[in-house]
């Protein structure tokens, strides 16, 4: 059995993975969805990173999965318990000591963002709809709207506390209909700052909310870190 630790991106809403972790206990494993106390204006990275790593004490095979802005958290947690994986979701894919503010201009995410509007058709000015739920069942999204809180400004300005990447096996996958990060810049930054190429799976930002199923089934085949 693998313990699933599923870290949620900005606004911390252990919600987003709602319709993952039923599939994944329903197949044998444990599936630990952590709350981030994302509007706490004193909580940054190594408040999440120690919540992860209390939400998984005792556990010995644990897979931590960072999605978006969760991927500055993970390699938090590898650094400082042990861990059989990490996969990161459609991530930010942080360098040692940088901040989740600077990230944005350092891999040209915005550039990226609206090269791919433009080329998708669909419009540059960023609103959720377009972004995060284009390809969320609109019932569902309408379920979320009570998880929302916005995520404070400490987040974006601690740095990720790492020397360096972690020497634990992982996998970046990335929503193949992405548009927030689009694949082309998932791509560039997982060669640039880790040397590995991608995985695909159906949806987009919010896969696990638009595409459970298809994700669910990644992280099982790939046992989130089995080469």
């Amino acid at each position: 059995m693998t313990t699933f630790a599923l870290v949620p991106g900005a606004g911390g809403a252990a919600w987003y993975w709602h319709r993952v972790v039923p599939l994944l206990e329903d197949a044998g494993h444990e599936a630990v969805a952590v709350e981030l106390p994302a509007d706490d204006p004193d909580a940054g990275l190594p408040e999440y990173a120690a919540l992860v790593i209390a939400a998984v004490e005792g556990r010995d095979d644990v897979v931590v999965v960072g999605q978006s802005m969760g991927g500055f958290t993970v390699p938090m947690v590898a650094a400082r318990r042990p861990v059989a994986g990490i996969v990161l979701l459609n991530a930010m894919v942080p360098l040692p000591g940088e901040t989740a503010g600077a990230w944005w201009d350092a891999v040209r995410c915005e550039e990226a963002r609206v090269a791919a509007a433009r080329a998708g058709g669909w419009s540059e000015e960023f609103d959720l709809d377009t972004y995060f739920f284009h390809d969320v069942d609109p019932a569902v999204a309408a379920r979320g709207e009570e998880h929302q809180r916005p995520e404070a400004e400490r987040a974006f300005e601690t740095p990720c506390a790492i020397d360096a990447w972690p020497d634990v096996p992982t996998r970046v996958v990335a929503g193949a209909g992405d548009r927030f990060f689009p694949v082309d810049l998932q791509r560039r930054v997982a060669r640039d700052r880790l040397g590995l190429d991608i995985d695909l799976v159906a949806g987009g930002h919010l896969a696990a909310l638009s595409h459970p199923a298809e994700l669910t089934a990644y992280l099982m085949a790939s046992g989130g870190h089995r080469e």
